[in-house]
């Protein structure tokens, strides 16, 4: 008795655990496209190996539990992908329809299962049709994200680490999945409980290594490019993921953001990121930046309502009201306070 508590403890923590992570990741900022990734797959991954727990320990479940397990299950694959697709391309050119199509699969899942439900219809969910459309489905998109993985890294610099996620991390999550699916796939050989415990060893092995990536570590040798120009489709390619990139998040506002954060939101070396600001767009991090703020400090001080000077300036991404008054008088020769009142005199003279 104390052995199968046991069982159901550490087979059914994991689950728990993976649901806590993935809304923790869903509601930690800024919000990046691989993080909200990854915080699918976890959760699709926890649904399906809590599902596998309580019909071991329940197997007079409800039907409807196991078919949300399997839908989930069928999930997991396109996830995965999207979740890599997402790291190798973090301002979003080649991947803005992935959550559409994810989105249409599972409501065409979901539409499936109400026109066929499990209680209905155990022979197909239960049997042979469905099991081998999900799990032979999952191994076709864990191959294929190991591939992406590879043309990903082929492309990326040594030190890319896309929304927080590092190369060494992307591979082990990918290898992670694969285990859990091939514990899935021999549970007819064992016992149906190792998929939850697979997935539960492998949750925890991977926290331990991002925690241990997170140690602090000598600074990487800068990849000299003074001799190298960045050809010019490939700057004006980038230059325009970041900007983008920019627009749409507003890294900006971000009093901590640095070139390096930058660079890895970019999947790039902090040192092309530099030269591709100062070569191919003429100015510094540190004056983009501050560009970048003064000119969102200036569309709060025309909106309406007179935001007050210290919520335009943190809105802005200003650490401090003297950096903002500095650094607007600099751009705009005048103080914020006198430029929106000859904004405001302008709009009232017209």
């Amino acid at each position: 008795m104390i052995a199968a508590y046991l069982l159901f403890f550490f087979a059914g923590i994991g689950a728990f655990n993976a649901l806590a992570l993935a809304i923790g990741l869903l509601l930690r900022r800024p919000n990046a496209p691989a993080q909200r990734w990854l915080a699918l797959l976890i959760l699709a991954l926890s649904v399906r190996t809590g599902k596998s727990v309580l019909f071991y320990f329940y197997p007079e479940l409800s039907k409807l539990v196991l078919q949300v397990g399997l839908t989930a299950c069928l999930m997991i694959g396109p996830c995965l992908i999207a979740l890599v697709r997402a790291w190798s391309d973090p301002a979003g050119q080649r991947t803005r329809h992935d959550a559409r199509f994810v989105a249409a699969l599972l409501v065409a899942a979901i539409v499936l299962g109400a026109a066929f439900p499990y209680s209905e219809y155990p022979q197909w969910w239960s049997g042979a049709p469905a099991w081998r459309v999900v799990m032979y489905g999952w191994l076709a998109c864990v191959a294929a994200a190991a591939v992406l993985c590879r043309g990903a890294f082929r492309r990326a610099g040594d030190a890319a680490a896309a929304d927080g996620i590092g190369r060494g991390q992307l591979a082990a999550i990918v290898a992670a999945v694969a285990g859990v699916w091939l514990a899935y796939f021999t549970a007819g050989y064992t016992s149906y409980i190792v998929g939850p415990l697979s997935f539960s060893l492998a949750l925890y092995a991977g926290v331990a290594v991002w925690f241990a990536g997170r140690r602090p570590r000598a600074a990487a040798v800068t990849e000299p490019y003074r001799d190298r120009k960045i050809v010019d489709d490939e700057a004006q390619a980038e230059l325009q993921a970041l900007h983008r990139l920019m627009d749409s998040e507003a890294l900006y506002t971000d009093a901590q953001l640095s070139l390096a954060k930058l660079a890895r939101r970019l999947n790039m070396p902090p040192a092309r990121l530099s030269q591709l600001l100062n070569d191919n767009h003429k100015t510094a991090f540190k004056p983009y930046l501050m560009q970048l703020r003064v000119d969102a400090a200036k569309r709060l001080l025309q909106a309406p309502g007179q935001v007050m000077m210290e919520q335009v300036a943190e809105a802005s991404g200003f650490l401090s009201m003297s950096t903002f008054y500095s650094s607007f008088k600099k751009l705009e020769g005048t103080t914020p306070a006198a430029w929106r009142q000859a904004r405001s005199a302008a709009a009232a003279d017209s």
